[in-house]
């Protein structure tokens, strides 16, 4: 009778293993994307919601745009802890908006329970071709060389105060021991047409965003923001080569609300990494420039925390707050 006991409970739960996850709990996962649709996280999320719909069962995408990400992250934190709401934690909701903003409706350290971080995407220093031609500067160290020859002489821009551009300018001067006058503007396109025509001298982009204009020779790849050489641009060497250490990466992964069970988080992991894994993935994220990085969700946590930390110091210097 032991014997038939525990067969049976080893039954069940097996059966109960092989059931999606919203099949078991009669809904839909709702994953939310705190940003709106058609951009990089929103590809790779809706990417991986068709991947995991064997093991996982139907995965809808909810988009909550709004004040950097503050909403959808806000949203996330909130829910039911269920395994049935997961969302996207991104590098502006869970490192860098928590000390730019006086307020959030959430607390990026304590409400999420990590599951997995999905992708990194390398930044890239890039110039106008034909100011790096003009000042002669066909690397790193020549780009320092001169702010330190010209003080006060460069300028950079991003896409406002506080963004992802803007840090990694700060976070540049300072291990560069360089100066350069920072120009906002209202946002990444403005801040990439500025360097074009020749209107500031250096921009921190996003690789994906300015991959074109490096292909077509508009853009000079000065070096990438990644600690190793990035896929995508082989021949163009880390900034760490130069300033040892130095990592300013755009990333973006997976949590659920701060109380979700255990055993589900582990179901939710098992699920995304492999299709994190697979080549079909790989090859889809590839033409977004985006890196899988799966993880486990104490790496992923631990991470979080680590980019916290850095974000913290780079924030205060730069000035940068919301109120």
């Amino acid at each position: 009778m032991h014997y038939k006991t525990l067969l049976l409970s080893a039954l069940t739960f097996l059966t109960a293993a092989a059931v999606p996850l919203a099949q078991a709990q009669g809904r839909p996962i709702h994953l939310i994307v705190p940003y709106a649709a058609g951009g990089p996280i929103d590809i790779t999320a809706r990417a991986l919601a068709e991947r995991v719909r064997d093991t996982l069962g139907p995965v809808i995408i909810d988009n909550r745009p709004g004040a950097g990400g503050n909403i959808g992250a806000g949203a996330i934190a909130k829910a039911a802890p269920d395994g049935l709401t997961i969302g996207i934690a991104a590098t502006a909701t869970h490192a860098v908006n928590p000390w730019l903003y006086a307020k959030l409706p959430y607390n990026a350290a304590t409400d999420f329970a990590p599951i997995t971080q999905m992708v990194r995407v390398p930044n890239v220093l890039v110039m106008n071709a034909q100011t790096a031609q003009r000042l002669k500067i066909n690397q790193l160290s020549d780009l320092i060389a001169y702010a330190k020859a010209n003080p006060a002489k460069l300028n950079y821009g991003s896409g406002g105060n506080g963004s992802a551009g803007h840090l990694a300018g700060e976070m540049f001067k300072k291990e560069a021991g360089i100066f350069a006058v920072h120009i906002p503007y209202n946002g990444g396109s403005p801040a990439q047409l500025a360097l074009l025509s020749g209107q500031v001298d250096f921009n921190f982009d996003n690789l994906a965003t300015a991959a074109p204009n490096i292909r077509s020779g508009k853009l000079k790849a000065i070096a990438v923001t990644t600690l190793t050489r990035a896929g995508a641009l082989p021949d163009t060497p880390p900034m760490a080569d130069t300033l040892k250490g130095f990592a300013i990466d755009t990333w973006w992964g997976l949590v659920a609300p701060a109380a979700t069970p255990k055993d589900v988080l582990t179901r939710l992991n098992q699920a995304f990494v492999a299709a994190l894994n697979a080549p079909e993935t790989k090859s889809r994220f590839a033409t977004l420039l985006a890196e899988p990085v799966p993880s486990t969700p104490e790496e992923f946590g631990a991470f979080m925390q680590s980019e916290r930390s850095k974000y913290e110091g780079l924030v205060k210097a730069s000035g940068a707050r919301v109120d």
